[in-house]
């Protein structure tokens, strides 16, 4: 893709993206919107408080991005980058997530459950809270984000640690 054909893709995105905010605020319900990002370079974007049900963010650069309060359920961040982005009170409910970048990502108070998460990179993430009942983990990263867990979620009443089956 050349460089104009990218710009007019971040800049319909972009656009698309208010659209969804314009009809947010006038009270319609925008779960039927399923957006793709793929391949997209989103870095430091604000996501916070959407409902992106189904989208897809494969391969996407979004590092340092916002994602907090925001609704995941199903989304597909196969492959994507998501080191340092805040993923507070995110809910990513049967989300794939497998081969993604959750480096130093802040997931306090998300919930994981049912995602797909084999060969993610957790590296530094803060899971304070995080719900991760029935998430797919290889058993090393399992054992790197028991060594960090604490914290009950808020919203399913589930302890981090028993969510990950830390001894």
């Amino acid at each position: 893709m050349n460089t104009q054909n990218r710009l007019w893709t971040i800049i319909f995105s972009l656009l698309l993206g208010v659209m969804i905010s314009t009809i947010d605020m006038i009270g319609f319900d925008n779960s039927a919107f399923a957006l793709e990002y793929n391949k997209e370079i989103l870095v430091n974007s604000d996501f916070s408080g959407r409902d992106l049900t189904d989208s897809s963010f494969t391969k996407a650069n979004l590092r340092f991005s916002n994602f907090s309060n925001t609704k995941l359920n199903g989304v597909s961040f196969f492959a994507a980058n998501l080191e340092s982005a805040n993923l507070q009170n995110a809910d990513l409910t049967n989300a794939t997530l497998d081969s993604a970048r959750l480096i130093k990502a802040d997931l306090t108070n998300a919930i994981l459950e049912g995602a797909f998460a084999a060969n993610t990179k957790f590296d530094g993430a803060i899971i304070d809270g995080a719900d991760f009942t029935d998430v797919l983990l290889r058993p090393d990263e399992q054992q790197k984000l028991c060594k960090v867990a604490k914290g009950t979620n808020s919203v399913t009443g589930r302890d981090t640690r028993d969510t990950l089956y830390c001894n």
